[in-house]
């Protein structure tokens, strides 16, 4: 038989009493602390007085809600009443729902709707006649174009963004061409090649021992008697110091934002991330070396020009000969911006046919003269660069980190956030000689 409120209070306070006679017991002998088992008697007791009392609370909140349900009376069905068909209804004539059945079912079970359907030709119903039901109370038209009715019930389908953010972001592949380094220092010492002088000849045997000669200018002896000098070549080498360079943006974003959706996150993380090795890309091509920019490599000193001759073609050739003939060194890429490689792509021959392949061939894919196109629009229009990449070293000092914090301005009480991207880097070109800038405009 279950307990009434009555019982669990006697309970409760049964064991608040027993509960005082172990602690009355230790006051009156001088206030001794509990012995072991006393404590426990005393845990035991207030554990149970204490679920007492939360079966008293229990059993209050039904009796409440029994009053409640009694008072509601019609509204939620207590005093209904089951008919002969074996339907509910209260006693004011509110016909209840059957819970085994769905709404709809129920809906077209009804007397409304069956004697509408009766009435239809052919069982079917006419072109725009609207079936409207009282059943429960409704009175309107079911739609699904509504969003208080049928409507309501339809969810949007949601694929999110289907476009991401690299919609509006240039291929970056610069980084894929120089050589990659590493520093753990805020500057950077290297030595650049300035120039190179080679002097090497076939030289005489001496004929004497004596030192009555010298060598010249260039090479040349003078009263060269004894013979057996040999020629002088030289390396002009200088040291360069480069400082490494912070590339950072931030961006705002609330807390809110981060938390729901995680999509977000990953689109700033990207955004951000993206944003540094574009600036980086540029810097490493047009900065001019003051302030916090790099030097990049239209501000290096000793880089070679190739004008325009004659053609597109040639002009890109003669440039390729001087990194090989005056550099020394074998090119590995050519840099040309996405409207110049356009005009590249767009030539064709005599009989109108494309040098590179058409709009059916492989297009910019193809090399210019045995070399990869790097297509970047770091390199301004009318301007194009071939060389020996391998010659220009980037240095990694710090690589990019993203960081979150709600300690700017007053982000923490507008619960804000901070979304910081940075890196650090260094550039530097070893021998400018290596490279040669060309102009396309004829």
């Amino acid at each position: 038989m279950a307990n009434t409120i009555k019982d669990y209070i006697e309970e409760a306070k049964h064991h608040l009493l027993k509960a005082r006679e172990i602690t009355e017991a230790a006051e009156k002998d001088s206030d001794r602390n509990f012995t072991e088992a006393e404590s426990a008697q005393l845990r035991e007791h207030m554990a149970k007085a204490t679920a007492a009392k939360a079966e008293i609370e229990k059993l209050k909140g039904n009796q409440e809600l029994r009053d409640t349900l009694a008072q509601l009376g019609d509204d939620i069905a207590l005093n209904a009443k089951t008919n002969e068909d074996g339907t509910r209804q209260t006693a004011s004539g509110f016909h209840l729902p059957d819970k085994a059945k769905s709404l709809g079912t129920q809906f077209t079970e009804s007397a409304e709707y069956k004697g509408l359907l009766a009435q239809a030709p052919n069982g079917g119903f006419a072109k725009n006649q609207r079936v409207q039901s009282e059943m429960f109370g409704v009175k309107a038209l079911v739609t699904g174009g509504s969003d208080t009715s049928g409507g309501a019930l339809v969810q949007n389908d949601w694929r999110g963004m289907q476009v991401g953010l690299d919609a509006f972001q240039r291929p970056l592949q610069l980084r894929d061409v120089v050589t990659p380094g590493n520093t753990t220092s805020d500057t950077v010492e290297y030595v650049r090649v300035t120039s190179v002088t080679n002097s090497a000849a076939p030289v005489p045997e001496a004929t004497s021992s004596a030192a009555p000669t010298a060598p010249g200018g260039a090479g040349a002896l003078v009263n060269n008697a004894g013979g057996g000098y040999k020629p002088e070549s030289g390396v002009a080498l200088a040291k360069i110091t480069t400082a490494v360079k912070t590339i950072a943006h931030w961006m705002p974003a609330t807390k809110r934002a981060l938390s729901d959706a995680a999509q977000i996150r990953t689109l700033i993380d990207a955004f951000l991330l993206y944003g540094l090795e574009e600036e980086l890309e540029d810097q490493m091509i047009q900065g001019d070396g003051t302030g916090e920019n790099f030097e990049g490599l239209a501000n290096v000193s000793g880089v070679q020009s190739q004008a325009f001759v004659d053609d597109l073609l040639t002009t890109y050739r003669k440039a390729k000969t001087k990194v090989r003939t005056v550099g020394r060194s074998r090119a590995n890429a050519y840099l040309i911006n996405p409207v110049d490689l356009e005009e590249l792509d767009l030539l064709q021959d005599n009989e109108a046919r494309f040098y590179f392949g058409g709009p059916s061939g492989a297009g910019t894919a193809q090399p210019l003269w045995n070399l990869p196109i790097v297509e970047t629009e770091a390199v301004p229009q009318g301007t194009a660069y071939v060389g020996d990449f391998r010659k220009a070293v980037l240095w990694d000092r710090e690589q990019a980190t993203i960081q979150v914090t709600d300690s700017h301005l007053d982000f923490f009480v507008r619960n804000l956030v901070a979304i910081l991207a940075e890196m650090r880097a260094a550039f530097g070109v070893l021998q400018p000689s290596a490279f040669v800038e060309i102009d396309l405009t004829a």
